[in-house]
């Protein structure tokens, strides 16, 4: 048969439904750029604002979702026609933030020549803007005199609601869409409504008080997004000319010192294809009462539930605060009453990810292995059980993405749930086996292992399709990833010289993941008494191992091909995906140094972490999404890997920069990943324009880099926790973990650096045998 091998300039029209595939330029409406965005998250409940506060600018995809829809695309605010300057735009949390602002210079609109009329000097209102997201989003605008005299303050509000599924918001063109209902209200309130193709009927309400003069009586008047220049420069007062949704407005005179208030509440509801209405509130009509202290006690139980991480530097403590904070503000619920889970990132992928919440799960394992657990079950409940091309789905495989929102339920694409990836299956039986060694928990195991069974017949069935020993990947849906690896863009796997595997491909990590698992559960089923499967297990991964060594190492380069192609060839890029084989122990011992020599050397390394792919490679691109960028859950990965093998000074390394990085980012967020330019060029890390933040594996990313200096392995069965060559990076100079969970056991550690390692034992509860292996 004929060779075939695709350009890295094609592109396959299908894949404007890859899930982390950069958007086809022809299919670009919207959302390209999410610089400046502020996100505030409660539950499935969501909101993107600019830094005034407003949601006006499609190209970031701004606005109020819930879940996957969006349910309010327009919300602005102008004082005296014009926009307010920012003062100071922020969150003291993730799901309530303060906004501080104030006016600019304001001319009389009909003196436009030089010298027209001072109406209103600039700083002499104060704005205030303080939002809550709860089960609703609310709003308190305070307007403040500061002046000697009364002062005119028209409050002018716009509002629309598109309910466009996030598909939409990133870009997928759809060739017809639901109704847009009648939109119902007064001063006091507005109702949007949509009726779409699901069958399934959304209304928005707008809640006001004291109500507002709502400038169309049948509530159709349209607004402009930007009415004037932004800035400390004069704007003009002018009426605002009509090409928009809803427009309401205040016109207060305010005495001096004075001050007024307007409260805005918006709550969404959605009613089933049987009239069945699951409100996001409880009346039709009149919202629930919100509940301020709802998300702050939940973000106060996690905390307390949760491992804590302290050291005396700064800026690396605000990191990992912030980190735990972003954790808990993606939690969603589940499909089903009581089931919540880690979504994968906020705006893109607020839903349930099987790669992503598994990788998270084992990142937070030392931290809150409660998230593993759950994540366990909610997995095995949607594990596939027969095949469905359209999902991608064959018996026994773990989800890759389940959406709730019009695309989905209406069968315009195959996420629910819709199974396109080759790892979450190994990485599920790998999750599975490091929580039991953390916490012990056989019960667990004994439920679920029904279905590690099933994920072994898929991994032996229909992973390894062509029976070679290694697992593959080939689309079968027509909607479904081109690549589904956790590199599942269009243009990720590729050779040296640009040119672009040819499936089905078989990833470097995947075959070490797979390893891992094997491994894994034969020591599950060594503890179940099942020795003939521990021992066909064992047998499998070391068969694999040797099978994998032949097959993927380059010895002219040191280092494991990415994949190998639909002809059993190499996929010869230097990647980072070579550093999860050490990760899962599968590399050679005499291998792997060679490796994380590569991965930290020239090509490699950045001198903000390591890069996706070798600057060497054809089609090296420090702006492409896995073309030479560097994530932070894959530094992470990487690092642990370099601790199995002993290689400290590597992850030392690794880890200072991550930690470094962080530092440069909004409110110390590890972004979901960033530009990879060398840090010769670019002395700050530069951040990717639509990276999703906050994000989970990228927040957990800074626990399980602390997890791999510190050389954290636990072995719940033998009530002992082993640090193995525990260090810290240079510039941490001491760290302290307090109420570390192994079994039923709690201890508190210090660690002490300056050169040396010094460890102690604060506080031990339980019976545990805490080791130092130097």
């Amino acid at each position: 048969m004929a060779e075939t091998r695709l350009t890295a300039q094609r592109r396959d029209p299908d894949d404007m439904f890859a899930d982390k595939a950069p958007i086809p330029q022809t299919a670009v409406r919207r959302a390209t750029d999410l610089t400046g965005v502020h996100v505030l998250k409660h539950d499935d409940l969501f909101m993107l604002s600019d830094a005034f506060g407003d949601a006006q600018d499609d190209r970031r995809g701004l606005g109020l979702y819930h879940g996957d829809t969006r349910v309010l695309s327009a919300y602005g605010l102008r004082i005296n026609g014009v926009r307010p300057i920012v003062l100071r735009a922020g969150s003291a949390a993730s799901y309530r933030a303060t906004i501080q602002l104030t006016n600019p210079d304001l001319l009389h609109p009909l003196e436009i020549e030089e010298g027209a009329e001072l109406v209103l000097r600039r700083h002499s209102l104060g704005v205030v803007r303080e939002r809550l997201v709860s089960h609703a989003f609310t709003e308190r605008v305070r307007v403040d005199n500061f002046t000697v005299k009364p002062e005119r303050a028209r409050l002018t509000l716009v509002l629309d609601a598109d309910y466009a599924d996030i598909f939409e918001v990133r870009g997928v063109v759809r060739e017809r869409r639901g109704e847009r209902l009648p939109t119902r209200g007064d001063g006091g309130q507005v109702i949007f409504g949509y009726r779409g193709l699901d069958g399934r009927t959304w209304r928005t309400h707008v809640r006001l008080s004291p109500a507002m003069a709502l400038l169309d009586a049948g509530a159709r008047v349209q607004a402009t997004g930007e009415v004037a220049a932004a800035g400390d420069g004069p704007a003009r007062l002018e009426q605002l000319p009509e090409r928009g949704p809803v427009l309401l407005e205040h016109d207060w005179t305010l005495p001096p010192g004075g001050h007024r208030t307007l409260e805005i509440t918006v709550w969404s509801e959605v009613e089933k294809r049987a009239g069945r209405r699951r409100p996001t509130l409880a009346d039709d009509l009149t919202p629930a009462p919100v509940d301020e202290q709802g998300p702050a006690a939940m973000h106060r139980a996690w905390r307390r539930s949760s491992t804590s991480i302290e050291t005396s530097h700064l800026h690396a403590a605000r990191a990992l605060e912030r980190a735990l904070a972003d954790l808990r503000l993606l939690v969603n619920s589940g499909p089903q009453p009581d089931e919540r889970y880690i979504a994968a990132g906020v705006p893109w992928f607020s839903c349930l990810f099987g790669r992503d919440s598994l990788i998270t799960a084992l990142q937070l394992l030392p931290i809150r292995p409660q998230v593993a657990q759950a994540t366990l079950a909610i997995l095995a409940r949607l594990q596939a059980t027969e095949i469905d091309e359209w999902r991608d789905a064959q018996p026994g495989k773990i989800l890759h993405e389940l959406r709730a929102g019009e695309l989905a339920l209406a069968g315009e694409i195959p996420h629910s749930p819709y199974y396109g990836t080759v790892d979450a299956t190994p990485l599920w039986l790998m999750l599975l086996d490091e929580y039991q060694r953390w916490t012990g928990d056989d019960d667990l195991v004994d439920s679920l292992w029904p279905n590690a069974l099933a994920a072994l017949r898929w991994i032996e069935e229909y992973g390894d399709a062509d029976g070679d020993g290694f697992v593959e990947y080939q689309r079968h849906s027509s909607k479904g990833l081109a690549n589904q690896g956790w590199k599942d863009s269009w243009d990720a796997i590729r050779n040296r010289d640009g040119l672009l595997a040819e499936p089905p491909i078989a990833l470097v990590e995947v075959q070490a993941y797979v390893y891992a698992a094997r491994r894994g559960l034969a020591r599950l089923a060594g503890l179940r008494g099942e020795e003939e499967l521990a021992e066909r297990q064992v047998t499998a991964a070391e068969r694999l191992r040797h099978r994998f060594e032949e097959a993927f190492w380059m010895e002219d380069v040191g280092c494991y091909a990415l994949a190998l192609d639909g002809s059993k060839r190499q996929v010869d890029a230097i990647s980072s995906n070579a550093g999860h084989a050490l990760w899962c122990g599968i590399a050679s011992p005499a291998r792997a140094a060679r490796v994380a020599g590569v991965l930290t050397g020239q090509g490699m390394w950045s001198g903000w972490g390591i890069r996706t792919l070798s600057s060497e490679t054809v089609g090296y691109n420090p702006i492409g999404y896995h073309l030479g960028t560097i994530w932070p859950h894959d530094n992470g990965i990487c690092a642990a890997g370099f601790a199995r093998y002993g290689l400290d000074a590597e992850v030392r390394k690794v880890a200072g920069a991550m930690l470094e990085a962080s530092m440069n980012f909004r409110d110390a967020r590890m972004p979901e990943l960033f530009c990879g330019f060398d840090r010769t060029t670019s002395p700050l890390p530069v951040p990717y324009p639509v990276a999703c933040s906050p994000q989970a594996w990228a927040a957990g990313s800074l626990f399980h880099l602390v997890g791999a200096t510190l050389g954290l392995a636990a072995h719940a069965g033998q009530k002992r926790l082993e640090l193995v060559s525990p260090s810290l990076p240079e510039l941490l100079p001491d760290l302290r973990i307090r109420n570390l969970r192994v079994g039923q056991a709690v201890v508190d550690l210090a660690f002490g650096g300056n050169g040396s390692i010094s460890v102690e034992v604060l506080r031990r509860s339980g019976d545990l045998d805490v080791v130092v292996r130097l």
